[in-house]
């Protein structure tokens, strides 16, 4: 059963409850109003004025009641029928209770009674001398009742039938946005085009659900281009290298150069390649444990990790003097991946920086600054010095991967932070970048 015909079928059924229950209760109203005014009827016609003109039963010249739809009927207290409307009596009327009445030893009543096929409401008022017994017959409010037992089930079949239609109609509009996520949903998982989107309008449950899917598909689309691009990059930055290694072994498997010179040269360059390859996919793998899931975080003491980099970076970059700068700095964090971040700043930094120059490095507040005295970043080039796998011109001859300023960036936002990268204005050159983490 579809959710459509559920909703249409659970509206219908609602209705169909609640019309049934106001019919019950409108019945009920209307019937307890019509015995009413039949005893309002009976009651007055009970309290009209009593002539005596030949005995203490007698009320008028012939009638009881002098009203038409009413037939009434004296009882003496001895239980016997003295005198009725048109001559007439109907002794089957008077049971005990209407005696006990006439004996003076029960007070008035209304009651419904049967005589035949016929039902008769019944009022009893006790007079001087006995009671006098007022009948009312119910055939035109019993017709009124089966009347409106008519009308009130035609009402409820055509509420029902209204709510159905209308429930359909609510149920297609209402689910409209679902179909509409359905459809978007089975063209994306048959066709894989990430583009596709359900372009809800509204501020309603199912229009928030279409945005939210559509804003998911978005960033699964991001990740996937940048996936590609990934790869693409990688299959680029691995081909210089590779083929590098390819050239100079079948060279050396030729037993070519003969020169010891050369083929020393040739050796080294061999080396420097493995260790750019080395250096890329470490940086790869690096870049993908970012795209992973998270790392928990814990409380870090930047500085302390700032003074781990620095000793490593001075045995990699003995030619390069790093001065650091620092005050009780705490962070939430991954410690290898700030580290990480950290070690490729200063990396960025001592490649650039000319032998025996030095390295500034300062931690305080969750914020390191690197300084180097380089020769900076051309302003062209600045926007683009943390995307993925670029490179300056000018940086071509140097090792490194492309990544390593990317991955600075990755790590920045992971931990809530940013990293800029600015031009000094002391006159001293260089580039200084600037890595904010977030503190405890």
């Amino acid at each position: 059963m579809s959710f459509r015909l559920r909703v249409t079928l659970l509206t219908a059924a609602a209705v169909a409850v609640a019309a049934i229950v106001a019919s019950v209760a409108m019945y009920l109203v209307v019937q307890d109003q019509l015995i009413k005014q039949v005893d309002q009827n009976l009651t007055a016609a009970a309290s009209g004025p009593i002539r005596d003109p030949g005995g203490p039963f007698r009320r008028g010249p012939s009638d009881v009641s002098n009203r038409a739809e009413v037939f009434g009927q004296i009882i003496n207290a001895s239980g016997t029928v003295v005198q009725g409307d048109g001559g007439y009596s109907i002794p089957g009327l008077v049971t005990a209770e209407v005696k006990n009445v006439a004996a003076g030893k029960a007070p008035e009543f209304f009651a419904t009674a049967t005589v035949g096929e016929a039902r008769f409401e019944i009022y009893v008022k006790p007079i001087q001398g006995g009671a006098i017994q007022l009948v009312q017959e119910l055939r035109p409010i019993d017709a009124a009742l089966a009347q409106t037992r008519l009308l009130l089930i035609a009402f409820v079949a055509g509420a029902i039938l209204l709510a159905t239609v209308l429930g359909a109609l609510i149920g297609r509009a209402a689910l409209a946005p679902v179909k509409r996520l359905t459809s978007t949903v089975e063209e994306v998982t048959k066709t894989r085009d990430l583009s596709r989107r359900v372009a809800a309008r509204g501020k309603d449950e199912l229009s928030r659900l279409g945005t939210s899917f559509d804003a998911m598909l978005g960033q699964l689309q991001t990740s996937l281009r940048s996936q590609r691009q990934l790869v693409a990059d990688a299959s680029h930055e691995l081909r210089t290298p590779l083929t590098s290694l390819r050239t100079n072994l079948e060279l050396l498997e030729r037993g070519q150069p003969t020169d010891p010179v050369e083929r020393q040269q040739l050796l080294g360059d061999l080396v420097t390649q493995m260790e750019r390859m080395t250096t890329l996919v470490g940086d790869l793998i690096e870049v993908a444990r970012e795209e992973e899931t998270p790392m928990p975080f814990e409380e870090l003491q930047l500085e302390g990790i700032v003074h781990e980099v620095v000793d490593d970076m001075s045995f990699r970059y003995p030619k390069v003097h790093f001065n650091v700068i620092s005050s009780p700095s705490s962070i939430n964090g991954v410690k290898v991946r700030v580290a990480r971040a950290i070690t490729n700043l200063l990396d960025n930094a001592a490649k650039y920086s000319p032998p025996g120059a030095t390295v500034d490095v300062s931690v305080a507040n969750g914020e390191i600054s690197v300084r180097d005295h380089g020769p900076g970043v051309a302003a062209e080039d600045a926007p683009r010095v943390f995307d993925r796998f670029w490179r300056s011109n000018d940086a071509r001859h140097l090792p490194g991967s492309g990544l390593g300023l990317s991955i600075v960036k990755d790590v920045a936002e992971s931990h809530g932070g940013s990293v800029t990268l600015e031009r000094p204005i002391d006159g001293g050159g260089g580039a200084r970048f600037r890595l904010r983490l977030k503190g405890v």
